[in-house]
């Protein structure tokens, strides 16, 4: 039987293997392309480019070919004319190509595909043509080495020295934010592909946005519904730069790499700053960040997930659906004098305050905490105030003490009898503002996003304390007054020992 007999119906069966060859190390037959091939395999792999199965390029190599083809594009007329396609071969290969090679590679895809050429040059479709063309042919190297070129690693992504990390070297209670510079970047592209100009990004103009990014970030958690969409799914400009910001606050490396992919050619340092440390904020008394993150505890059904929807404009439900894992929401939030910030809500499930907790920085992060409770159930105050008191404990005993606010969920029930009293016993305990009564249902807010807002902004203020942290404190002043004593006796002596042997000297000099 032949080889081909043998292997192609194994090779039908395993799509990924891409060469078959046969050798005789004794007869020294066909060794050095053995080698070759083992190379080629591991160099210029056919895998992350090209789908055996149906015979085409794969989504994320032609995400990336059409970033190129747009970064070749500098007239920015849709296609390669001569002297770009000329100016891509001698930046990819260093070697330009001749008039005669132009026009043969221009007709080679006008004959195959009509739409690859057009009067002004290469198009996008044949570019991409002339990529799935080199690959079916076996010249992947023709390939890989285009996009190594332009910085693309074995998984088709921006190698990590493109995407410098020392950009956001940074203390646990610093954040990164995107610079005007960046947010002006983005209002640009968000126009420019806002096709209906409807003021809001469809999911597919969304869809367009992210194509020349290796894919979508806001398709999965923590992003995903996590921004305002109006009734067709579109995101407006507030929402649209909410996901940016609250990208940047989680993930500031993946909010470089996709600012590069979508087209910022600018320092990347001049994309970002890094806030002042929020231990210092507490020491000014003022916070000057523009993004703010506020983590929402509370029991079970108290209203949590009301609370991150209302947010985002989401309407009520009365169902009940208990939430898995954190869930975070965005919003511009506008205060007096038309002054924008950025809120981004992290909700934390009751059963995973304790993971939460065990971690020494993990307050680090919080710009305020919000405990709400359903004002109707007097088990819910209880658990709420437990999960105050287990915050700012942690908090006393980290160094990353947070204002906290108290909200009283679904105010449009009956309160639970003594509700007034126990909120106002704790408020004055823990020395914060009493609870802040609001009704998602009755989209009954009390301003509750702007008074958020405005306590992160005076991290000072709002800052519970327990009673170990006050006993703490008491036992510390003690001791420093102390101290003083001890000192200012020390001083004393010290300075009648000097007055004594000045006076000694004296009398020895006068006898």
């Amino acid at each position: 039987m032949s080889l081909e007999q043998v292997m192609s119906p194994i090779m039908q069966q395993f799509r990924e293997i891409e060469t078959c060859i046969e050798c005789s190390a004794l007869r020294q037959i066909q060794v050095p392309e053995v080698f070759y091939y083992a190379q080629k395999a591991v160099l210029h792999p056919t895998a992350p480019l090209f789908d055996q199965e149906t015979q085409s390029l794969k989504p994320r190599c032609v995400r990336a070919l059409k970033r190129i083809f747009i970064l070749c594009d500098t007239d920015k007329d849709g296609a390669l004319s001569d002297s770009e396609l000329n100016e891509f071969q001698v930046r990819c290969f260093s070697a330009p190509l001749q008039p005669t090679e132009i026009v043969g590679v221009k007709k080679v895809v006008q004959e195959k595909m009509p739409e690859g050429v057009n009067e002004r040059g290469l198009t996008l479709t044949g570019f991409l043509f002339l990529h799935a063309l080199f690959i079916e042919k076996g010249r992947l190297e023709t390939t890989w080495t285009v996009l190594r070129k332009f910085g693309y690693d074995n998984d088709i992504k921006l190698r990590n020295d493109l995407l410098p990390s020392s950009t956001f070297k940074r203390a646990p209670d610093q954040s990164v934010e995107l610079t005007n510079e960046a947010v002006e970047f983005l209002r640009e592209i968000f126009h420019m592909f806002d096709i209906d100009k409807d003021g809001a990004l469809r999911p597919a103009e969304l869809d367009d946005l992210f194509s020349t990014a290796p894919e979508s970030p806001w398709s999965d958690y923590p992003y995903k519904d996590a921004a305002e969409k109006n009734v067709l799914g579109g995101l407006s400009l507030d929402g649209f730069l909410s996901e940016w910001a609250h990208m940047t606050l989680l993930d500031p490396a993946s909010s470089l790499a996709n600012l590069i992919y979508i087209g910022y050619n600018s320092d990347p340092s001049s994309a970002f700053h890094i806030t002042r440390r929020r231990r210092l904020d507490r020491k000014r008394q003022q916070s000057q960040r523009n993004v703010f993150q506020c983590f929402v505890f509370g029991p079970r059904n108290a209203g949590k997930s009301a609370l991150l929807n209302s947010l985002i404009g989401r309407a009520f439900s009365d169902r009940y659906t208990p939430t898995i894992g954190e869930r975070f929401a965005a919003n511009v939030v506008e205060l007096p004098g038309g002054i924008k910030k950025t809120l981004v809500m992290r909700e934390v499930p009751e059963d995973s305050v304790q993971t939460l907790l065990s971690n020494k920085d993990s307050l680090a992060a919080c710009d305020i905490a919000v405990f709400v409770h359903d004002s109707s159930v007097e088990n819910s105050w209880k658990k709420a105030t437990e999960l105050l008191v287990q915050v700012a404990s942690h908090g006393e005993n980290s160094g990353y003490e947070v204002p906290c606010l108290i909200v009283s969920a679904k105010d449009d029930l009956d309160p639970y009898p003594l509700a007034v009293q126990d909120s106002t016993r704790v408020s004055q305990d823990m020395g914060i503002e009493t609870p802040i009564p609001v009704s998602m249902k009755l989209r009954d807010h009390n301003n509750l996003f702007r008074r958020i807002i405005t306590a992160a902004q005076h991290p000072h203020l709002s800052i519970p304390e327990t009673e170990a942290g006050r006993n703490r404190k008491q036992y510390r002043r003690l001791v420093n007054r102390s101290l003083m004593f001890v000192s200012v006796g020390a001083a004393v002596a010290v300075v009648g020992l000097a007055a004594y042997r000045v006076y000694a000297s004296r009398k020895n000099t006068s006898s």
